[in-house]
């Protein structure tokens, strides 16, 4: 994509759009959404948890604690990353609580309704560092796949008519224990070290 002065304003008139968004009637406003952001580094949640909407912002609960210190250790502490990242998820919205308990799974109905957004912006972007973080988002590149078979690997990978390099990443959910027992430990280091690696990753590093 040109860096013009023209594209930061494609991407805010973007986010504009998304934050209208009524397409799923199940799910629960408002649209959660990142900073209108230029990069080549784009991270993939899953769905916004019950506080984001207030909070305004993606990851900005207990989870996205854990996340940004996983971030921080690697040399990009929360702001520069929010500066600097394009933040997106597999739905934009609270999908609101199961039935059975926690929260609930969006379908795919939902899911393919949220993914015409993600088309937009990989249009826009065209990323070369992705970063799927938890079960849901990593299944939308590598279908249903064991957590430990493909955590603490870099796939070169095609998706909505890009390619780029896509490292996955665990859920840093509190309710989780996957990334604090191993092999989920050790595979979340050699995931973290991974990235780290990356020059897009070293660039945002570098311009705190």
């Amino acid at each position: 994509m040109p860096k013009t002065k023209n594209s930061i304003t494609q991407i805010a008139y973007h986010i504009d759009r998304l934050k209208g968004c009524t397409a799923c009637p199940l799910m629960v406003g408002p649209v959660v959404t990142g900073r209108p952001v230029l990069s080549k580094v784009y991270l993939i949640g899953q769905a916004p948890g019950p506080r984001e909407g207030e909070m305004g912002r993606p990851f900005a609960w207990t989870a996205g604690k854990t996340l940004f210190k996983w971030f921080d250790s690697i040399g990009v502490d929360e702001e520069t990353f929010r500066h600097n990242v394009y933040m997106a998820a597999v739905c934009r919205c609270f999908p609101g609580k199961a039935k059975t308990g926690g929260d609930r799974v969006p379908d795919n109905v939902e899911i393919k309704n949220c993914s015409e957004w993600m088309q937009k912006e990989f249009d826009l972007l065209s990323p070369e560092l992705v970063l799927p973080v938890g079960k849901l988002a990593i299944e939308q590149f590598f279908g249903k796949t064991q957590l430990a078979s493909i955590i603490g690997t870099k796939h070169r990978h095609i998706a909505f008519g890009k390619e780029f390099d896509i490292i996955p990443l665990p859920h840093p959910s509190g309710a989780s224990t996957w990334h604090r027992m191993e092999p989920g430990k050790t595979l979340l280091a050699q995931a973290l070290e991974l990235i780290a690696e990356e020059a897009h990753w070293k660039a945002i590093a570098r311009a705190k």
